[in-house]
């Protein structure tokens, strides 16, 4: 995979599954990484070729858990990240899943209790045996040890999104380095893209919350109305089977950067039970029947 002058989706947790990463490239991304997966999960799983809805998917053994869902259609542009605290344990689990994915990532970066207190994460900042205390050192060791890329997001390990992100530190990682430096914080519009690059120096850009409000914002043309990029995104779910869950997890977010979720269609989402509620609340239950017809009678001739 190149990594020079590229889009990004970024990686985030009941968010980056599949749909949401083929509407992301739809707009324009070029690089889709999928959420967070823990290399113990993923080792515990075993691939199935979904004949029904045209997928790969990585199934918890014993259960009908889907873990990690994948398609040719991403084949080329999708990454998958891992969050682990074991080289040997890692290795296994990116075995499973290269032949599926473009690239495998390491998380280094988050700050949440779950990783951090499973030594992954920002926890693996920590090891004196994989760090410098300077970041720009940390980079330069990182990078010796033959990666593709670095993804730098601009925020120390205790501050939040509301803090701003540091577009100058991530600026001296990229001076520092020869391989490409993906910069990532606070990039809310399509502009933005273009600021980013300019004040770090780095070709690519990853972007978090903008691309979950509206995912439009990796495309250069009019930015979407967020309520048909809503649409869009209902309308993926179903066509992969998308996990209920998660699906209303992006919903309620999306819906809670611009409205309320007291209003009508928030309170709809919380009820919905499956996909065929969902597509209720937004008018598509044709669109729904169509796409389950469309499978009974694939089955059928396969």
């Amino acid at each position: 995979m190149e990594y020079e002058n590229k889009l990004v989706l970024a990686p985030m947790v009941r968010v980056g599954t599949l749909p949401f990463r083929l509407l992301a490239a739809d707009y324009g991304a070029d690089i889709t990484y999928a959420e967070e997966i823990i290399d113990h999960k993923i080792i515990k799983c075993e691939r199935i070729v979904n004949d029904y809805i045209r997928s790969t998917d990585f199934v918890e053994k014993g259960t009908d858990n889907v873990v990690f869902r994948t398609c040719n259609e991403e084949k080329a542009r999708v990454v998958f990240q891992m969050g682990t605290s074991d080289a040997v344990r890692a290795l296994k689990a990116a075995q499973l899943v290269c032949k599926d994915v473009a690239a495998v990532d390491i998380n280094m970066g988050c700050p949440k209790s779950f990783s951090v207190s499973g030594g992954m994460g920002a926890a693996l900042l920590t090891k004196p045996d994989l760090i410098h205390d300077d970041t720009v050192e940390l980079a330069r060791r990182i990078e010796k040890t033959g990666v593709s890329a670095l993804a730098v997001h601009g925020r120390q390990v205790a501050e939040r999104p509301r803090d701003p992100a540091k577009w100058n530190e991530i600026a001296d990682v990229v001076s520092a380095l020869t391989i490409p430096v993906i910069a990532n914080g606070d990039v809310f519009e399509y502009d933005d893209i273009q600021r980013i690059k300019v004040a770090t120096g780095a070709s690519s850009v990853m972007v978090a919350r903008g691309a979950l409000w509206n995912v439009s914002i990796f495309s250069p043309n009019v930015k979407a109305h967020w309520e048909d990029v809503k649409k869009e995104y209902v309308r993926k779910s179903i066509l992969w089977d998308n996990d209920v869950k998660s699906t209303k997890h992006t919903l309620k977010e999306m819906i809670m950067h611009y409205s309320c979720l007291e209003f009508p269609e928030g309170k709809a989402i919380i009820k919905s039970q499956n996909l065929v509620d969902l597509a209720k609340v937004y008018g598509d239950e044709e669109y729904y029947e169509s796409v389950r017809a469309n499978r009974i009678a694939l089955d059928r001739h396969a």
